[in-house]
């Protein structure tokens, strides 16, 4: 669980932004501080309404960068100018707002509450389909808070989901600290049929994304899984399953519990079935037994699997943790790694999004964007941006067919056709 601090600039929709950003983070398990010298990581939600703000806005993020070991920018700047951040050389992660929560982590498992519901957000609901985990990380101490997984039965589940669609949701996240291993504390592996079930028993158009799910769980059911996947549409074609190193002797001393070839075979199985699909994934540099060959491991591993979705930690200390027992690396070194790292991944990233293009996309519109815009994704859950949306009869919940006409570095831009 990380400690933040966040910095809110600009109008009322972005003190909006920070507050979900928040609200997510507190149901995470993270801690707000006052001040940025007691905090892990640092959120700054910017504005850009005329060039002085801008100026503003660089000076403030490199300040920032500079007092903590993580810095995630968001906000109207990140949005309309993002490059400039890295233009200026500043040491930061530029999300867009509801990316944020997920990326503060340090690697650690999302924490839900012991009574956790499903919740409806717009036409996004939010099913929880377990409480805790079965790993035992080094370096996290979410495991202390949450124990070990408590899987509530699958049909359970399906009803909670059936709720929610009944409710309105037209995107149904499966969330939980491992969803991979839902279902092994009695005895059996239930993520596949929990998938199968829901998007076969539960009428009407909606999508269903299934949230973190630690190698270590998907790889014994990596078959079953990537064939659901094949096989329903109402599945977004996306998987997020944080590796964290590409170094065995560091996941050994993390005590993960896969190896990079486990990973690369769960790539490799998911290839093999779908078409079309995103693999996102988290890595940590840094971490106190990390020297510089595996680092470069790590390195290889992202741009041998190319994930298009990336989220990059610098190792920081968890009271309580056996890693904060161990002898930590310098900033300096963590920065200059987590920058190389977030270059290449910038790099991937934009690859992928430029191929799309030209490209016509099926997506969902999921949530409001910035000003007259809207969020949707397309089928392997790729984020694109429709402006002027009131103009096209476009809000949440509708069902569209988007020409993919540019993109930044983490999305796309589209015109409904």
């Amino acid at each position: 669980m990380a400690r933040y601090h966040i910095e809110t600039y600009g109008c009322t929709s972005n003190r909006g932004e920070s507050r979900e950003i928040e609200r997510r983070l507190r149901d995470a398990g993270h801690h707000r501080v006052d001040g940025v010298d007691d905090a892990d990581v640092a959120i700054l939600n910017t504005c850009t309404v005329v060039e002085k703000t801008e100026r503003n806005m660089l000076r403030r993020a490199e300040e920032l960068a500079d007092e903590t070991a993580d810095l995630f920018v968001t906000g109207c700047m990140a949005l309309a100018q993002g490059e400039e951040f890295a233009s200026a050389d500043v040491d930061a992660q530029v999300l867009h707002w509801d990316e944020v929560p997920e990326a503060v982590t340090n690697g650690e498992c999302p924490t839900t509450t012991p009574d956790a519901e499903p919740v409806l957000d717009g036409v996004i609901g939010i099913l929880p389909i377990a409480r805790g985990c079965m790993s035992n990380c080094s370096y996290c101490i979410t495991k202390q808070a949450t124990g070990r997984v408590d899987s509530p039965p699958v049909e359970e589940n399906v009803e909670k989901a059936r709720a929610l669609v009944h409710a309105g949701a037209k995107e149904i996240r499966i969330t939980g600290q491992d969803t991979g291993v839902y279902g092994w504390d009695n005895g059996e592996r239930k993520l596949p049929e929990l998938l199968e079930r829901i998007c076969t028993e539960i009428e009407g158009d909606f999508r269903v994304r299934v949230g973190m799910a630690n190698p270590g769980g998907v790889h014994g059911i990596r078959e079953e899984l990537a064939e659901v996947f094949a096989e329903h549409d109402k599945l977004y074609n996306f998987l997020h399953a944080p590796v964290q190193s590409g170094s065995d002797d560091v996941l050994e001393d993390m005590r993960r519990q896969h190896r990079v070839e486990q990973y690369v075979e769960i790539v490799e199985t998911f290839d093999r079935y779908l078409d079309e699909w995103t693999l996102s994934t988290d890595f940590i540099v840094g971490f106190p037994t990390e020297d510089e060959e595996d680092h470069e491991m790590s390195m290889a591993l992202l741009r041998e699997t190319r994930p298009e979705k990336i989220n990059v930690t610098r190792f920081s200390k968890r009271p309580g943790t056996d890693a904060a027992d161990m002898k930590g690396l310098g900033g300096t070194l963590k920065k200059e790694r987590s920058k190389e790292m977030s270059e290449a991944k910038r790099d991937i990233v934009a690859e992928a999004y430029d191929e799309m293009v030209g490209q016509e996309r099926d997506v969902l519109v999921t949530e409001q964007g910035t000003g007259d815009s809207v969020k949707c994704y397309d089928s392997a859950y790729r984020q694109i941006i429709v402006q002027n949306a009131s103009e096209h009869g476009l809000e949440p919940g509708d069902f569209a067919t988007v020409e993919v006409t540019d993109h930044q570095t983490m999305y796309a831009f589209g015109d409904p056709q």
